[in-house]
This record gives structure tokens, sequence and C-alpha cells, in this order.
């Protein structure tokens, strides 16, 4: 695929919407072939797109340390990326610790936190399988893998700090090889969608 199109689809991941806007999240777009071959053992999900996907990325996710209110990460997005003045950087804060605290009640495991900063990620890859389509290029939402082990295998690549990130999941852009054998299956429209009147 063109540079001009992979662009065009991580755009749309930096332009995707957030809860609060905080863009919990980390793109590895991962070029290296050694590292590709490393983690084949580990994702048993990705064994035909890892050798052979143009573009392979692992997305991460802010851990719970990452995303408390007073975190650096939290004040300086508030701060520098949002450019609130102080009294609304304090509203602010106090909202999102609410919102931690009571309205999701997401503190109440650590791994909670994680989970919410991965439905935001989860947003910014929607956004990029539907742009990549939208222009003619496949892409696959993958999760089978071991993510234990492909967290320890790119930490000690120093590739993420887990203080700061975890992995959400993964995901492959290229065109395909051949026509799928068989079309697409879905449920119906019915069957996800109830109107309230």
């Amino acid at each position: 695929m063109s540079d001009e199109d992979f662009q065009f689809i991580l755009e749309t991941a930096r332009l995707s919407p957030s809860s609060f806007g905080f863009e919990p999240w980390k793109l590895l777009i991962i070029e290296n072939a050694e590292l590709r071959k490393a983690l084949m053992p580990l994702s048993w999900g990705a064994q035909t797109q890892l050798p052979t996907a143009d573009k392979f990325i692992i997305v991460l996710a802010r851990t719970k340390e990452a995303l408390t209110p007073e975190s650096d990460y939290i004040q300086n997005h508030l701060r520098n990326v949002a450019q609130m003045p102080d009294e609304v950087v304090a509203v602010y804060t106090n909202h999102f610790r609410n919102f931690l605290a009571h309205d999701f009640d997401l503190l109440a495991d650590d791994r909670l936190v994680f989970e919410w900063a991965s439905r935001q990620a989860y947003l910014a890859m929607a956004n990029m399988m539907t742009s990549a389509a939208a222009i003619g290029i496949d892409s696959c939402p993958i999760e089978g893998f071991d993510r234990s082990a492909v967290e320890k295998l790119l930490i000690e690549k120093r590739l993420v700090d887990p203080n700061e990130f975890g992995v959400s999941a993964m995901l492959a852009f290229g065109y395909r090889a051949a026509t799928p054998s068989r079309e697409k299956t879905r449920q119906s429209l019915d069957a996800h969608v109830e109107m309230v009147y």
C-alpha cells in the first residue's frame, strides 16, 4: 500500500473520538521482520497476517497507573493538548475522578481502567478499518494471541513501558491475495437494533 494511503488510515486513528478526549492508545507499527517472526509462536490468530500483511500494528492501551486523574499523561493532555486553563483543568480532573470512582466504578479492579482504555482504542481501530475499506484496503482485527507473552516480548525489546501501556489488540492491513470462497455472513439488522418510541 502507498505511504499516502497508510498515512490516511493513521490520520483516521489520530482524529478518532475517545471518552473525555483522552486518546488512551498507542499504535506500534511492526515493520521489523525479526520481531514479526518472534511474534508468530505467541499469536495463534495472526499466523497468516504476520508474515504477509503489508502493515501490522500492535494496539496498546494505557494502564490504570497512566490514567489516574493526577497522572502526568492526563494532566499533560488537559493542559498542553486540550489547552485548558487551570480552573477548567481542575473541574475536568474532578469529573474524571468521579467518572472512574463512581459513574463507571472502574477503580474496583486494577484491570478495569485498562479495559476501559482498550474500548477507546477500539474506536480508533474501527475508524482505521472503515477508512481502509473505503479506499479498497483490507484489514483484520486480531485478539488471538497470548497477551502476557506478547507484552513480555515487547517489554524485553523496550518497546513498551508496562507502567504506561498494555497490549490491547493487533491489526493487519493489506490487499487480499484471493477472493474469499464464501460471502460474508452477518445477523439481520433486527437482531442488533431495537427502536424505542
